[in-house]
């Protein structure tokens, strides 16, 4: 019997992984813009990071953690998100009193039913904004979202923005939430009454239908948070409301127990039921719920699998591509010193090396099917003269004959 890959555990091939790439490149022109710095954490962390900083009410400890003991008996788990793993490093390294602007990519685990754009082994690329106080970071973070969508080309979508206040503001909603809604518990779906024992908060982010019509007349965190907090969520919405589709939701909680303040996530309808790609908050008491000292804290999260659904791939300039093809019988060193001395010239263009000794009609064809604009052919008379064929790939198909140090100059020109 063969070996398949584990469920939800899908393989990245080249052709998938073009747009990956496109977008990883764009991502860090713009955290080089921004002045962030990256950062990499593990992909295996002691259990009790997770269920300190998520929450052992959550779905991501109950449910999803991919966990096991070592040999020495501890509990290690994938990790299933990114900002817990950040604060515990710079904890570890004794850095709260410093700021940080950071940004971290990589492989997320969490154990729950594939769907599209969701899966078992995923990748997110976070930012996490360490010792700034709720303010000017916060526009920041939405301007390096309003950014990213349109460098990359995503033009339709919604940012949805609330406020949580502090804890006692989280704490009084809560205990008013569950208030109106144990008369009807009955109602609720069956997962929204365990909801509502051990985290009442995350009922307002249900997909039952029959429960957000409860909630319709339930209680408004803005009737519970400070008005300062009103007057700056609503300052974000303004400031940025003639640049994009920004609104106030109510029911935004997101789904991880360590947010304050201010929460955000971007949606776009072209996804589906499972339409957020991006979101974050702020989180000032992670860092001492992990052991550390105080410190100001305020990131988002990108999906990768779920924006890169909607990378408008075709209005990018992709990179250019020249074909390198030698024809001849005789292949000798000086033949690849001309290579060389291409990448060293330009390495801004992809030189595609054919590594075949097929016919010259056969390794032009293999060019054109890889989408290179340009053909650089070396054949036995060529090679004897020091000269190459500059052949253009397009509808002209033009040639010209060029010495080696004539195509160098061109190329370098592209």
């Amino acid at each position: 019997m063969k070996i398949q890959s584990l469920r939800g555990m899908p393989d990245l091939f080249p052709e998938d992984l073009e747009r990956w790439h496109i977008f990883e490149s764009k991502l860090s022109k713009i955290f080089h813009s921004f002045n962030t710095s990256e950062i990499r954490t593990p992909l295996l962390e002691s259990t009790e990071l997770f269920s300190r900083s998520v929450g052992n009410s959550s779905d991501i400890v109950n449910k999803e953690l991919y966990s096991f003991l070592d040999r020495n008996e501890e509990s290690i788990s994938l990790r299933p998100e990114g900002s817990a793993s950040v604060i515990r490093a710079i904890v570890q390294k004794k850095q709260e009193q410093e700021k940080h602007k950071l940004w971290y990519q990589g492989p997320m685990f969490r154990y729950e039913r594939p769907q599209k754009g969701r899966f078992r082994q995923f990748h997110q690329v976070g930012v996490e904004y360490l010792g700034f106080e709720e303010g000017i970071a916060e526009y920041e973070l939405i301007s390096m979202v309003l950014q990213i969508n349109e460098l990359i080309g995503i033009s339709d979508y919604t940012i949805k923005i609330n406020h949580l206040g502090d804890n006692l503001a989280k704490e009084n909603f809560c205990n008013s939430l569950v208030s109106f809604l144990e008369p009807h518990v009955n109602e609720l779906h069956e997962k929204d009454q365990a909801r509502l024992n051990s985290n009442p908060l995350r009922v307002l982010d249900s997909k039952e239908q029959s429960t957000q019509a409860l909630l319709e007349d339930g209680p408004k965190f803005q009737d519970f948070i400070s008005d300062s907090s009103k007057i700056f969520l609503q300052n974000i919405v303004d400031t940025y409301s003639d640049h994009c589709d920004i609104q106030i939701d109510q029911s935004l909680v997101r789904g991880l127990d360590y947010y304050t303040g201010v929460v955000f996530e971007t949606v776009s309808k072209k996804l589906g039921a499972q339409d957020a790609f991006l979101g974050g908050g702020r989180y000032d008491n992670l860092s001492k719920q992990l052991g550390g000292k105080d410190m100001h804290a305020v990131g988002f999260a990108i999906g990768v699998e779920r924006i890169i659904e909607l990378l408008n791939i075709e209005n990018m300039k992709q990179p250019l591509k020249v074909g390198f093809i030698i024809s001849g019988e005789q292949i000798n060193k000086k033949t690849y010193k001309i290579a060389d001395d291409l990448r060293s010239a330009n390495n801004n263009i992809i030189l595609d090396a054919s590594l075949s000794n097929g016919s010259l009609k056969s390794q032009l064809r293999r060019a054109n099917k890889n989408n290179c604009s340009f053909a650089i052919i070396i054949g036995d008379e060529e090679l004897k003269n020091d000269q190459v064929i500059w052949k253009d790939l397009s509808e002209s198909g033009e040639q010209e004959l060029l010495t080696s140090k004539e195509v160098i100059e061109k190329y370098t020109k592209l």
